[in-house]
């Protein structure tokens, strides 16, 4: 049997047993693998816009003996779908907002799936800023290490977006890149997650400062403004967690 990857590992948690998925960007094509042989999925489609990671894929199920996953299709992001064809839509591994470019090309498809799980790569916080605003309701987030990065996972549905926690937006909108989420089920994957964070302004401040010619205040202004905030929520962190 297939075993998956830390990431790949939380990304099948989020499908409930009996749903019907499709994994857009399938690549290897391990992740339906593991539904399948686990008897998670009722149905899986794979989906790639490339021919090469189809032909991987399928090279896998059937060194994996997974033979009742026969639906690969070939097409660029949820094109390959019909409305509600799935019940749940996997997009991992991709930018943010590539992801919300895809989810953008046809609303009313991207909305007829129940749930969607995502993995973005990159500008997690454009596209928690994106689904917000276009009608989807994030209904949980996790953190998981892959190597020397922690990944972020989000899960939503179509529906009203709850009112953000009062102070985060004013803290320059750190709600949408720190999920408040990961604050109530107290992930334990918090706390170096902001860490992380933190060093990163503190990178940034250093390198400014050493460059030659004029420094950059209003960009070092910006990166204290954000290490202000991330004390804040480090402090938090550290009392929840």
């Amino acid at each position: 049997m297939v075993k998956l990857s830390d990431r790949l590992q939380r990304l099948a948690d989020e499908v409930q047993a009996g749903e019907t998925v499709a994994d857009i960007g399938t690549d290897h094509g391990l992740l339906p693998i593991f539904l399948y042989e686990n008897h998670i999925a009722a149905k899986v489609i794979l989906c790639d816009i490339n021919e090469g990671p189809l032909l991987k894929a399928k090279q896998n199920i059937e060194a994996y003996g997974a033979f009742g996953l026969t639906d690969l299709r070939l097409g660029d992001g949820l094109g390959p779908l019909e409305p509600a064809e799935v019940d749940t839509v996997i997009i991992a591994g991709m930018g943010g907002l590539l992801m919300a470019e895809i989810l953008g090309a046809d609303l009313p498809k991207s909305k007829s799936f129940a749930k969607l799980v995502l993995q973005p790569r990159n500008a997690p916080e454009r596209l928690r800023r994106w689904l917000c605003g276009n009608g989807w309701q994030i209904r949980n987030e996790s953190l998981v290490r892959e190597g020397r990065y922690i990944c972020e996972i989000i899960t939503a549905a179509p529906g009203a977006e709850e009112q953000r926690e009062a102070g985060q937006e004013a803290a320059g909108g750190l709600d949408y890149e720190i999920s408040p989420l990961l604050f109530r089920k107290r992930d334990t994957l918090l706390i170096p997650f902001i860490e992380k964070k933190i060093k990163t302004e503190h990178e940034i401040i250093k390198n400014i400062e050493a460059g030659s010619g004029k420094a950059d205040h209003g960009r070092i202004r910006l990166a204290e403004e954000r290490l202000e905030a991330l004390n804040g929520l480090l402090k938090k962190a550290r009392e929840t967690v």
